[in-house]
């Protein structure tokens, strides 16, 4: 598994295989507690309508995780790997897009 992480990543070994994924684990850990924070400081709770908290997530929360792990790969010393992982992630997402509006695109 290890090796397919480090091809996968195009990393030099085991120990930058581990730093990624320690990295990850603090973002998602580090999201939690902001998430926490924020939904208190907005007045979300379990009861507020289930569109608003999805909301909250897509247009805060997604962009602040992103901020966040590029702030923890700074700190363990792989800011490059996660601003090309970064990158790519949205070249990605953003050819979602230009996909579909090429499908409906008339000609």
């Amino acid at each position: 598994m290890i090796e397919k992480l480090k091809q996968r990543w195009n990393v030099r070994n085991g120990w930058d295989v581990l730093i990624i994924l320690v990295v990850f684990a603090c973002t998602g850990f580090s999201v939690l507690y902001v998430k926490r924070w924020l939904f208190e400081l907005i007045g979300l709770t379990g009861d507020s309508p289930a569109w608003l908290r999805w909301g909250v997530n897509i247009l805060i929360i997604l962009p602040l995780y992103q901020v966040i792990l590029l702030a923890w790969g700074w700190i363990w010393g792989k800011f490059t790997f996660f601003w090309e992982f970064e990158k790519r992630m949205f070249s990605r997402i953003g050819g979602l897009f230009r996909a579909k509006k090429a499908e409906t695109t008339p000609e």
